[in-house]
């Protein structure tokens, strides 16, 4: 099946550009197919990557004879964190040639921790994500789930064949090969643990109880995960209410529920329970992420929770919009506790219960709050379509 993937990728003349996402997400396949004439530099090869790492002024030196021939030539160099040095290379070619770079990379972490060149504004940033709802034609949420949202896995029919390697030899080996850490043992203990905190506040105690290492140890390793762009932190809704709300503690989301789900060895055969109900959640996640940074939103998303238990997922900016998600197919009004709560102190646009039902509700309470129930299918359509925020 071929996949058109949905990133506006649009460059003015002369313009370099950063595009950062986790690895096999498909940045190259996109890059290649949308650029076919760049010349394109990958230092996953072990000789391209020794020789620019041994002597990063080479780039600059071959691609000076580059130009002659072709004074507008477009560079892309995949996995551009893997030699930190070529930057400032690359920064004296846009400087002082008409050359232009499309730097592709899944994490930034080196580059920062070593106050390398990151072009000072010179190349916009571009991010790119496991698949999303628009690019997958007959969406199956079960299979989602379960495959989990990177081109390869989603499609195949024997996807632990792909999800092991993918924990064993990129979460777990690559970070290590990095320099990324260390303790490989204690490493792969950390991204268990984690898995089935998945979608839940950290708790940094528990879960250093859990691997073994002291609770600095683990917001390390969470970093890690937010550098590579393997998860991300979700903060919590600060605006002050009547109700004691918990504060400073945020939730996190692994970038994929099928990878998380293979870490915690979960497979779900029904969308049913608890822990279905945190997998579907993390995919709405997914989605409410990837379209405020890829439809360039810039939308501020948070958590909304009180020390009684009361919550809501997901609250847009300053509470405009709000979105609990459920995987039931028939919404009670206990489910609608944490959303009539929230719209009780706060001034709500639209709220959105993220459903399995099958048809699209309004539910209208007693003290005159509109709620929309929404399957999960409307509501991704509605929201890739620009009309939820």
């Amino acid at each position: 099946m071929k996949i058109e993937r949905i990133l506006k990728f649009e460059l003015p003349k002369k313009q370099s550009a950063f595009l950062w996402g986790a690895r096999k997400t498909g940045k190259t396949t996109f890059l290649k197919s949308m650029f076919p004439d760049a010349l394109f530099i990958d230092l996953l090869k072990s000789d391209i990557f020794l020789k620019y790492l041994k002597s990063p002024f080479l780039l600059r030196e071959e691609l000076l004879a580059v130009i002659d021939k072709k004074p507008e030539q477009l560079i892309i160099i995949d996995e551009v964190q893997k030699v930190p040095l070529l930057l400032d290379e690359v920064h004296w070619l846009i400087e002082n040639t008409d050359m232009h770079f499309i730097l592709c990379g899944s994490s930034a972490r080196k580059l920062r921790q070593k106050g390398v060149n990151l072009l000072g504004g010179r190349a916009w940033k571009f991010h790119f994500f496991p698949l999303v709802y628009p690019e997958i034609v007959h969406f199956d949420l079960l299979r989602a789930l379960n495959n989990g949202l990177i081109p390869t896995h989603y499609l195949s029919e024997t996807p632990k064949r792909f999800l092991r390697p993918y924990i064993e030899d990129y979460l777990i080996q690559e970070i290590k090969d990095e320099g990324l850490v260390r303790n490989l043992a204690a490493f792969a203990r950390f991204l268990e643990a984690a898995s089935f905190s998945n979608a839940e506040l950290v708790n940094y105690a528990n879960i250093a109880r859990d691997c073994g290492v002291d609770a600095k140890t683990v917001k390390e390793y969470f970093q890690i995960l937010k550098d590579t762009l393997i998860g991300y932190d979700l903060l919590p809704f600060n605006k002050k209410g009547r109700r004691e709300v918990i504060q400073s503690v945020p939730k996190f989301y692994f970038f994929d529920p099928g990878v998380v789900n293979a870490i915690a060895k979960r497979e779900f055969k029904i969308l049913k329970g608890s822990e279905a109900g945190k997998s579907f959640e993390t995919y709405i996640f997914h989605e409410l992420n990837a379209y405020n940074i890829m439809m360039e939103k810039y939308s501020d998303i948070s958590y909304w929770r009180t020390h009684g238990g009361l919550e809501v997922d997901f609250v847009i900016n300053r509470g405009d919009v709000i979105i609990e998600v459920k995987i039931s197919d028939n919404i009670s009004k206990t489910d609608l506790k944490g959303v009539i709560s929230f719209m009780e102190e706060n001034t709500v646009s639209n709220a959105y219960i993220v459903c399995c039902e099958s048809t699209i509700r309004k539910i209208t309470t007693k003290d005159g709050y509109i709620i929309y129930v929404y399957p999960y299918n409307d509501f991704l359509k509605k929201m890739w379509n620009g009309n939820v925020f």
